[in-house]
């Protein structure tokens, strides 16, 4: 190997482990401000618990006798617990704006710190909450009487899903808080995100909603999300459903990361 190309591979080296650790630094920070206000972390929870226990107790014998009976409860709960996934965009587009608009970022630029450590920070972290939140829906969900039959392979499956679609929205988030103007505009953007679930199989199968809205609920991205996930819990069909998510994710993971970065440099 030559000088040259040695001495670029080890500049290379350095500059990758600049980063890394930079980002590393950026997690610890966002992590110890949701220790220190841990209101969006409660409300990622609180919105879907609350949503489950009104479904399940107030409107769960009907519905459930809708769908062809049984527990009302296993059929809402992975729309409920996809719901959790999307709550927790707030957080993120929450914190980058607020970072964004008191001028914490304009001092990280005067700074040695890889530029791309903020975003990844800031991520990750959202990402660590928004998990964390969607255990405590499981456990909820448990104890209320959901019992799904999935062995280890499924549990597994069915995290990893939960994990893609929330970096996917997260990045997403990540966008709209550098757009906002106020972190006002910030917590309301993300809204749609949260019930467009709603708009699709969450609630109750798409095949009993009027013609027009059922050809919106089946072709939106979060139908297939859920099915895949409700499938993979509690042993019903999937079909293409499964494709289909992981191309949704997929897409929205890359324009959210290209288009939260373009953002970020360009500010």
């Amino acid at each position: 190997m030559s000088t040259a190309t040695h001495t670029a591979t080890r500049m290379a080296t350095s500059t990758a482990g600049h980063a890394l650790g930079d980002s590393l630094t950026m997690l610890r920070r966002n992590l110890k401000h949701a220790l220190r206000y841990p209101s969006l972390t409660f409300a990622v929870v609180v919105t879907p618990v609350m949503m489950l226990l009104l479904f399940n107790y107030a409107y769960g014998s009907t519905l459930g006798a809708g769908i062809g009976g049984g527990h009302y409860i296993d059929y809402v709960t992975p729309g409920i617990v996809l719901m959790a996934a999307t709550s927790g965009a707030l957080v993120t587009a929450i914190g980058i704006c607020t970072d964004m608009t008191e001028g914490i970022v304009n001092r990280f630029r005067t700074m040695a710190i890889s530029r791309s450590a903020f975003l990844a920070g800031h991520v990750v972290g959202s990402v660590i909450q928004t998990m964390i939140g969607l255990v405590l829906v499981v456990g909820t969900a448990l104890a209320m009487g959901f019992r799904p039959n999935a062995g280890p392979v499924e549990w597994l499956a069915a995290a990893g899903l939960l994990l893609f679609l929330t970096i996917a929205l997260t990045w997403i988030s990540a966008g709209i808080g550098l757009v906002a103007k106020t972190v006002e505009s910030a917590s309301n953007m993300p809204m749609p995100l949260q019930f467009l679930p709603f708009i699709g199989s969450a609630i109750v199968p798409t095949d009993s909603m009027p013609t027009a809205l059922r050809w919106f609920a089946e072709y939106q991205p979060f139908t297939p999300m859920i099915e895949t996930l409700r499938g993979l819990l509690l042993g019903t069909g999937i079909g293409t459903s499964a494709w289909i998510a992981l191309a949704w994710c997929t897409a929205l993971t890359l324009v959210g990361y290209f288009w939260s970065r373009s953002v970020f440099y360009r500010r």
